[in-house]
This record gives structure tokens, sequence and C-alpha cells, in this order.
């Protein structure tokens, strides 16, 4: 079934990430472009919003010098509620089926044809989209030799990251949206959508990079992964 995509929407949470933040909005304005040119007059409406979650640094003026892009202001404290108001901010239920909705992280940097891919897949049908995610070299040489020892990237992955999923926008209403978690609100969706029996695909084509940093700004997200991972092998 083959369904029109009118309405690209990409939500990008921030936490104080004033120095990973221009490596990401660079990255975004690389693949809308690549959207434009593989799509010409078919392609949707773009918008990209920045949900700036309770930050103290400087990264509300870097979003402001990518006047494409929107910023938002959040105080929840949470990465899902803040994906959530990014989500809410843009998508009209009324068009929702009309809508893509796609997730990344302030953290990372997505590839040129990561929205051309995800918007192909939409129109063909697919309605819940799974890529998968590199650590970048923050993480030191030698593990990430571990981690790609141990992590089998391919089509038909078992990974869920919120750095690098899209969702039909009817769908995403229907599953009850990003809770309003610290950590796992992107497994919580997808389980969500999996009960309703969401098409999904899940992709090697689309790695996004992202921060190896151990540290990051939630306990159970990828930084703690990472953590965790390494803490393990010693």
């Amino acid at each position: 079934m083959r369904i029109r995509i009118d309405h690209l929407v990409v939500v990008v949470p921030a936490r104080n990430e004033e120095r990973r933040l221009p490596r990401c909005l660079a990255a975004l304005a690389d693949a809308v472009d690549a959207v434009e040119h593989e799509f010409g007059d078919d392609t949707p409406t773009i918008s990209v919003v920045v949900v700036l979650d309770r930050c103290t640094d400087g990264s509300a003026g870097v979003v402001a010098g990518w006047p494409r892009f929107l910023a938002m202001d959040s105080t929840a404290g949470s990465v899902g509620s803040a994906r959530r108001a990014g989500v809410a901010h843009l998508v009209a239920a009324a068009a929702a089926e009309h809508t893509w909705v796609a997730t990344t992280d302030a953290d990372s940097a997505v590839p040129r044809r990561w929205l051309a891919v995800q918007l192909a897949l939409a129109e063909a049908g697919t309605e819940l989209v799974l890529g998968t995610v590199l650590p970048d070299a923050e993480l030191p040489a030698h593990e990430q030799a571990r981690w790609h020892g141990s992590h089998t990237l391919v089509d038909g992955h078992p990974h869920v990251h919120g750095a690098n999923l899209g969702v039909r926008g009817d769908c995403y209403l229907a599953a009850g949206g990003f809770s309003d978690a610290d950590s796992d609100e992107d497994v919580l969706l997808v389980g969500a959508l999996r009960a309703l029996g969401a098409r999904e695909c899940r992709t090697a084509l689309i790695p996004v990079l992202t921060s190896g940093r151990l540290e990051g700004r939630v306990p159970g997200g990828f930084g703690g992964y990472l953590a965790r991972q390494v803490a393990a092998t010693r």
C-alpha cells in the first residue's frame, strides 16, 4: 500500500549539547538537501525542531545560527518528554497519516540519505523504521573494536535507538506517543507500535554516528550503556 507523505518532521532533544550540536545540525541540513535533490518537486514540507530541555549552556545560540531549523524550550527534564513535546509541536492530528516523524539526538550525526531512505520506505507503506548507531571516536579505539565485535549491524537487526527512529504520525498517535521517561522512551514506543501490528523495517542502510562518551546526559541512555559494556569487560 503506497501512501503520500506531505510533511517530514524531525525532532532533536538537547540537554547542554553546545559542543556537539553544530555537527548534528550540519548533518541534518545535509540530509534535508538530499531529500530535496532526490525527490525534487515531490519533496514534502520538512520541519526540524530542536527541543532545548533545561539547557544552561549556549545550545540555544547554536540553534539560532541555523534559521531553517526551529527551537523550542522545555522544562520537563526528561528525554521522553522532550521528544513528545517536539512531536506535539509539529504534528497535526488531522494530517498525521501523511506525516512522517524522525527522531535523532543532539550528540549524533545522521548520514546524508537518512531522511531520503525513510521517506521512500514510508511512501512504500512502512510505518516504523528502526536504524542502527555507531559510536564515534570519543569511545577509545580498543573499546570501538570490542563494540563492533559484539554488534552485528545488518538488516533485520534487533536494536532500538531514539537517535535513529522513524514512525508515521498516525501510528505514533495511536501508540500513545513517547512516554515521559528519562530513558527507554524509544523502546516503550516501539513496544506499543508492535502491539498494534505496525509494519516495521529494521535497516542497516542509514547508520547514525553518535557520541561514544561514557557519561551521557541520562543514566539509562547510550552513554550509560557503553559504560556498562566497558565495565563488564574489566
